[in-house]
């Protein structure tokens, strides 16, 4: 008589948790760390100062919470396209581990959580939080109309500027006009910025997007790809420049900003090449960027103050 061996134990599945996990890009912070400095610059900056530990745990810890539901909104948009690209082919969506449905609802309980942060502060700011959950919903399908769909992701991204002036200045009324305009010319400043780090991140992709349709600023730009990536930059940094010293910013401030140039002068020797590793390191390495400026920024109210 024989005896067949035991088969082999397979792979070990991964728990739900570890796949939620994989779904909010929990190991990956430059993702929320790139929304969350503009965010506590703006807040700083409205605040003339440090803000509050209220307003700071409410701005940190809603960055996190959506940019984690917009990873969930966005795959769940894009799961028939990351299938074809190398980068995403084994995100939990596009296998099929987590359901659309799962992922969708999961988003939802995470928006929520933010909302629930946003009803702390005031009226101003929770009617803000309304049109940043819808840029944010629109932004994944941005990418099949509009040939440069990071312009849409660079709103989204921008939207806790206003926001953060609404929680830090607003009163008690139902209106927006003690959100001052300056708050606004910020996040069209931080819009440039998001165009030149989503561009780098989009020359990742680019030949896979070609190949299955997908629009992109690197597609749009062409041939003068970098060229647009270093302008983005130049404008981002003269704007943001010029109208934080509009609003009282100093020397040291300049500081941040000198540290913050030095770096876009790296990423252009990181890009040039227009390799995908060069390209993916100069993305990743953005939020130090925007930390530059935040830096500068504390600094300079905190040694005026």
């Amino acid at each position: 008589m024989t005896f067949a061996a035991p088969a082999a134990p397979g792979p070990a599945q991964p728990s739900r948790l570890s796949l939620y996990l994989q779904l909010i890009r929990w190991d990956r912070p430059a993702g929320w760390l790139l929304l969350l400095w503009p965010t506590l610059s703006a807040l700083w900056i409205a605040a003339d100062g440090f803000p509050g530990w209220h307003l700071l745990a409410v701005f940190t810890l809603g960055t996190v919470l959506m940019r984690s539901a917009g990873c969930c909104v966005n795959d769940v948009a894009d799961r028939d396209f990351d299938r074809h690209v190398k980068r995403t082919a084994q995100r939990p969506v596009t296998t099929g581990a987590v359901s659309a449905r799962e992922a969708l609802l999961l988003g939802a309980a995470l928006a929520l959580l933010a909302f629930g942060l946003v009803l702390t502060t005031n009226p101003p700011a929770i009617l803000l939080s309304f049109a940043a959950l819808a840029v944010a919903i629109a932004y994944p399908f941005a990418k099949r109309v509009l040939a440069m769909p990071q312009a849409v992701l660079g709103v989204a991204f921008s939207f806790g500027i206003p926001m953060a002036f609404a929680a830090a200045q607003g009163g008690a009324e139902w209106h927006l006009h003690s959100v001052p305009l300056s708050a606004w010319a910020l996040l069209v400043a931080n819009l440039f910025w998001v165009l030149a780090y989503d561009t780098e991140y989009a020359m990742v992709d680019r030949d896979d997007d070609l190949r299955i349709g997908v629009r992109s600023s690197a597609i749009a730009l062409g041939r003068f790809d970098v060229a647009g990536i270093m302008a983005f930059y130049a404008a981002y940094l003269a704007l943001w420049t010029g109208l934080s010293l509009r609003l009282g910013l100093g020397r040291w401030f300049l500081l941040g900003v000198a540290a913050a140039a030095a770096q876009a002068v790296w990423h252009f020797l990181l890009i040039r090449g227009r390799g995908r590793e060069g390209c993916f390191r100069a993305f990743r390495a953005n939020h130090w960027l925007g930390f530059a400026i935040f830096a500068g920024t504390v600094l300079d109210l905190a040694l005026r103050h």
